[in-house]
């Protein structure tokens, strides 16, 4: 039987604990689709990505847990998307918990650890100061 997990991210600099989310989602079921942050979502998130939707989508894409990019334009999309594309389980990392329980009459909700020591705002950070010349 298929069980299809669905995950939301901005998935730029990609890092292990990117790999370990999506991973961990494709060991709870069998089919993984990523809701992947627009350009424009992350705009008005306030957010800025050091890659583009496209590129950060062709990157996922290419990673064997994952079976499906679709595009994140919304935070209200994800009732829509739950039903669409008749999602099992809904996974996020544990720092959202209890953001999306909401989903619970439609879907089985989960949170994740996330990887401890590795973040993509801390890459950012670290690639700043560095230019800076800050240590």
């Amino acid at each position: 039987m298929l069980k299809k997990v669905l995950t939301y991210g901005t998935f730029d600099l990609l890092h292990r604990g990117h790999i370990n989310l999506l991973k961990h989602c494709k060991h709870l079921g069998n089919y993984l689709i990523v809701g992947l942050s627009t350009d424009e979502f992350n705009t008005y998130k306030n957010k800025t990505a050091c890659y583009s939707y496209k590129h950060r989508k062709y990157i996922l894409e290419a990673i064997k847990y994952v079976d499906e990019v679709i595009a994140e334009d919304c935070w209200e999309q994800k009732i829509d998307d739950v039903i669409k594309y008749n999602i099992d389980l809904f996974v996020m990392g544990d720092d959202w918990k209890g953001k999306f329980d909401f989903l619970i009459p439609y879907c089985e909700v989960k949170y994740v650890p996330r990887t401890i020591g590795i973040s993509t705002t801390d890459i950012k950070t670290k690639i700043e100061n560095n230019l800076l010349g800050i240590k």
